[in-house]
């Protein structure tokens, strides 16, 4: 494996929501909410409050939303 699959690996594994330490308030996320999991259809938004105390959650770290929308993150959005 090249150097930088290794780099795109890791990055993966630490954007996509399932690491409660990569999480924290202020944060742009894409969350999937409970209404949305059979369509997948993601929705956007800050993150107010961390709702799973546990440190891995394999189907992703449940947050509130300052608009109040409860879900769980599938990507953490980069800002460029």
């Amino acid at each position: 494996m090249r150097l930088n699959e290794i780099r795109q690996s890791l990055t993966f594994e630490r954007m996509n929501g399932q690491n409660r330490a990569d999480i924290y308030p202020g944060l742009l996320v894409d969350i999937i909410l409970k209404k949305d999991q059979r369509s997948g259809k993601r929705t956007r938004g800050v993150v107010k409050d961390l709702l799973t105390s546990a440190p891995y959650h394999s189907r992703g770290i449940k947050v509130r939303l300052d608009d109040g929308q409860i879900g769980r993150v599938v990507e953490i959005v980069e800002e460029d």
